[in-house]
């Protein structure tokens, strides 16, 4: 692992995304868990949702800069990095999980803009 916790050679692969994307996603992933009442797998709308929740709190009305700031444009870029992240061995999968669960999942105007809490 490099100094920011993310596996060394993680973002060879795919390195449109930065070191932060990848530990943020991290972080939302064990919020979500630590939520359950038992383990269980994750979805991909539930992990999407989970990064989504944990932006607006972090960054308020700068989340979405923030994320696109970091390569993350969208639910299929999550899943990009859920899957690189699988294929680092960091995260595993259930067989039927596909990089199809986070597509059109929610748009980032939708998600950050047109329904952000605060909004006038």
């Amino acid at each position: 692992m490099d100094t920011a916790g993310v596996p060394t050679g993680i973002r060879k692969g795919n390195p449109r995304y930065t070191e932060a994307a990848y530990l943020f996603l991290l972080s939302a992933l064990q919020r979500r868990l630590s939520s359950l009442e038992l383990p269980r797998h994750i979805s991909g709308a539930e992990v999407a949702d989970a990064v989504r929740e944990l932006a607006l709190e972090r960054f308020g009305p700068l989340a979405r800069t923030v994320l696109e700031h970091w390569g993350v444009h969208g639910t299929t870029d999550i899943g990009e990095i859920v899957f690189a992240l699988v294929e680092c061995g960091v995260l595993i999968k259930q067989p039927d999980d596909s990089r199809e669960d986070f597509e059109g999942l929610f748009s980032f105007d939708e998600a950050f803009e047109d329904s952000y809490p605060w909004s006038a």
